[in-house]
């Protein structure tokens, strides 16, 4: 698509219904509150949560909707209540909007924000396009300092937030601790690299793909477990001395991954789920009434974004390590193709340039 757009609109990719979306020309988005921003996006990404979007499995996203809520960019315009930017300022988004004031921002839980939460590219349009305008600007944004490597600060938005608010925190992971990661896809891989903060004894990546459990061993997986032949729980029991793991963290979001969590938790221990269920799970209290775990869930709250930045920055953490495929935006159909079909492509998460 090389058709020379015009100032008053851009280049966006539209989810129209199940299982279809295509890259069109939409107009360019304007302000609508003072303390909104428009922000030119110059890298975006594709979530696992947009594939579950494209299946029909987040009701609330309409069709009609531009896709993506993570990204960074340059500030184009800002509402007369913004303070904190400016045109000109280099940004990143965060994938949750955050109004700072109501009774859930007020305890950190950003994602339910009663005028904000996860509304891009869900309720209102996203990131998938050459501009995004973000609401409650002051506090959904970060400025990005001179010199930052935004390929790997893209992963901030959304993806390590995800991996370490839902699964590390949820989860409890604690030193000494065995953790099993079922989904090695990119939430799962940054569960991975951000449970090492807190030394567990044990990680055990388990997946059907043994690419993405390689990428887990090269990230600091001490075991991987390939579930490809249904015998994953025996072999993780049989790990564990038949006691289990302390911390199950689910990260695909199927019913068949949420039960090996149930199959694998030790007694006392923590299911902590990251995935995006679009289909009911068996809760199985027939066996697990009187085994003294909990079960987590939670959306990203993103509240854990500014720690993360300087684990990047310090290089503590190497978040680009995720990244395998580039595109530009006039191919983002190809990259969904690749993305979506990660067990041919070897695709973890991909960079799309607007």
């Amino acid at each position: 698509m090389n058709k020379i757009v015009s100032a008053t609109t851009m280049k966006a990719l539209v989810y129209l219904a199940p299982g279809k979306k295509s890259l069109e020309e939409r107009p360019k988005p304007d302000l609508t509150a003072p303390t909104d921003a428009i922000v030119k996006i110059t890298k975006t990404t594709i979530c696992g949560t947009d594939l579950h979007i494209l299946k029909g499995d987040v009701p609330s996203c309409q069709p009609g909707r531009i896709l993506g809520h993570e990204g960074v960019g340059i500030v184009d315009k800002v509402g007369s209540a913004v303070t904190m930017f400016k045109p000109g300022d280099h940004v990143l988004i965060s994938c949750v909007s955050a109004c700072g004031k109501c009774v859930y921002c007020r305890k950190q839980m950003y994602s339910h924000c009663t005028t904000g939460g996860w509304i891009l590219g869900n309720t209102i349009d996203g990131t998938q396009a050459e501009f995004v305008r973000i609401p409650h600007a002051d506090n959904s944004l970060y400025p990005i300092p001179d010199g930052a490597d935004e390929e790997a600060l893209v992963m901030l938005s959304d993806i390590l937030p995800t991996g370490f608010e839902c699964g590390v925190l949820n989860g409890k992971v604690q030193p000494g601790s065995t953790v099993a990661i079922v989904g090695s896809g990119p939430i799962g891989q940054a569960a991975l690299l951000t449970a090492q903060f807190y030394s567990p004894a044990e990680i055990i990546m388990i997946d059907l793909d043994n690419n993405r459990l390689e990428v887990a061993k090269r990230f600091g997986a001490t075991t991987t477990v390939n579930s490809a032949d249904g015998k994953a729980a025996e072999t993780v029991m049989a790990m564990t001395e038949k006691r289990g793991v302390d911390t199950a963290i689910e990260a695909v979001g199927i019913p068949a991954t949420f039960e090996l969590c149930q199959q694998i938790i030790a007694p006392g221990g923590t299911i902590a789920n990251i995935g995006v269920h679009g289909k009911k799970v068996d809760l199985h209290l027939e066996s697990l009434w009187d085994r003294n775990i909990s079960i987590t869930t939670r959306l990203v709250d993103t509240a854990t974004i500014p720690m993360l930045f300087k684990t990047v920055s310090s290089r503590k953490i190497d978040p680009k390590l995720l990244i395998t495929h580039r595109f530009k935006l006039d191919n983002i159909l190809d990259a969904y193709e690749t993305f979506g079909n990660a067990a041919k492509t070897k695709a973890l998460k991909v960079i799309i340039e607007a």
